[in-house]
Order: C-alpha cells, then sequence, then structure tokens
C-alpha cells in the first residue's frame, strides 16, 4: 500500500518536513511513501496511491501554485480518489504567516476530490497537520513522522 506524499518547496523546508513524514509513513507495517515533488509527480503515482499527503510554504495565505497545479491537472481523477485518505503540512518565513490557512486551501482541494481528511494526532498538535516557521526543528520534524504514521495506520484500516 503506498501513500503519496507531494511537496513543493522553493528553500528545502517542505521538503525536509515531507521526508520526515516519510519516515511515518515508512513506520507502519505494509505502507510505504513515495516522495514526491510537484514538478516530478505523475498522474498515474497520484492515482495509484491510497493516500495523499500534500504540502506547501505558504504563499499569500494559500499554497502554492505549483501545488495547486497538480490539483487542477490531475483533475480528471477526481472521482477515483473518493474514499481515500488525505492530509497535509506546511511552512512559512513567519511564526504567523498564514499556515493553518495554507493547509486549509489544501484540505479543501482533498475534500473536492473526495477524500477523508485526517490530521495530525494529539499526540503531535491535534489539528490541521503538521506545521512550522522556517526550518523544521526536531519536534515539528516528530510531528511530522506522527502525522506520517497516523495516515498511514488509518490508510491501512480503511484501504486494507
Amino acid at each position: 500500500m503506498q501513500i503519496l506524499v507531494v511537496y513543493y518547496s522553493k528553500g528545502g523546508n517542505t521538503r525536509k518536513l515531507a521526508d520526515a513524514i516519510a519516515e511515518g509513513v515508512n513506520s507502519v507495517e505494509g505502507v510505504d511513501a513515495l516522495v514526491k515533488s510537484t514538478r516530478d509527480v505523475t498522474q498515474d503515482e497520484f492515482l495509484n496511491a491510497e493516500g495523499i499527503i500534500a504540502g506547501s510554504p505558504v504563499y499569500f495565505g494559500v499554497m502554492a501554485a505549483d501545488l495547486k497545479r497538480v490539483f487542477d491537472d490531475f483533475i480528471g481523477t477526481r472521482k477515483k480518489m473518493e474514499g481515500k485518505v488525505g492530509a497535509t503540512f506546511a511552512t512559512s518565513g513567519d511564526p504567523t504567516g498564514g499556515k493553518e490557512t495554507t493547509m486549509m486551501s489544501i484540505i479543501q482541494c482533498l475534500m473536492i476530490y473526495g477524500m477523508i481528511i485526517v490530521g495530525d494526532p494529539m499526540s503531535a498538535t491535534g489539528h490541521y497537520g503538521t506545521a512550522c516557521a522556517g526550518a523544521p526543528d526536531a519536534d515539528t520534524l516528530e510531528n511530522g513522522r506522527k502525522l506520517g504514521c497516523r495516515v498511514a495506520e488509518v490508510t491501512k484500516k480503511l484501504r486494507g
């Protein structure tokens, strides 16, 4: 069973968080993470994933255009994504930089695709997903691993 961790990262912080999330996914037996940047992900990889964890830096309070382009370009798969698990993560340059609104913009796309939304677990922050300002620190990376693990466990229960 595969979970796609798809992200856009200009400066590398979102990529670092994506890698930690993938570690969490891979910690669940029988579930594998596929980490792909928005420029490298294919429609088949998107469609064949049992879950999608999508991440972006904050750009004007919403996801980066590169991630939105993936959702726009793959709209033809929409009905085939129904019932799969979706989750999100974000990075920003400022502590009040719009991380939650960015995650909500991603959640809106995942919901329109018919996906079941999973937030990060209570052992992390218990909110919309994992987020940080600047480079992810050790606590944020651990929360990312917890999010990946939670998505993998929920996906395995629902799709297994």
